[in-house]
């Protein structure tokens, strides 16, 4: 798995806040869980390259600010701003993220396979113009 650095490519083109096109987001209550299905995609056949880890840390200070940015000088139009303020209450809370580049809706399906064998929190895949919630 990477280490998740933001990249001005995960940001929306409007706004700024997060919007990694491409990616599903998975947040867990549980870290071991979120690293424990991480592991497995990879092993699975996903690349390293495109799995990050996300601690809740990681979300306040990387993923939360996006917002900020987003709202000024007028809230988000968009849904993205208020998923990320659901990412915030959850990292809050403790909650772990995993992010994934899912570039179709097989690959998103075949992660949530995996996703589904434990508790997690929200599932979001981000694509060209929606956020998709995933189950």
């Amino acid at each position: 798995m990477k280490h998740f650095t933001l990249e001005p490519r995960m940001r929306s083109s409007i706004g700024g806040a997060f919007y990694p096109t491409g990616y599903s987001m998975v947040m867990f209550p549980s870290a071991e869980d979120a690293d424990r299905i991480g592991h497995r995609l990879i092993e699975k056949g996903v690349s390293g390259d495109e799995v990050y880890l996300l601690p809740a840390e990681t979300v306040l200070s990387e993923i939360v600010p996006t917002v900020r940015i987003a709202d000024d000088p007028l809230p988000s139009a968009g849904t993205d701003a208020a998923t990320v303020r659901a990412y915030a209450k959850l990292a809050r809370e403790g909650h772990t993220g995993l992010l994934v580049r899912t570039k179709d809706g097989a690959a998103a399906e075949q992660m949530m396979e995996l996703v589904r064998t434990v508790p997690y929190s929200i599932a979001q895949r981000y694509r060209t113009l929606v956020i998709e919630d995933l189950r």
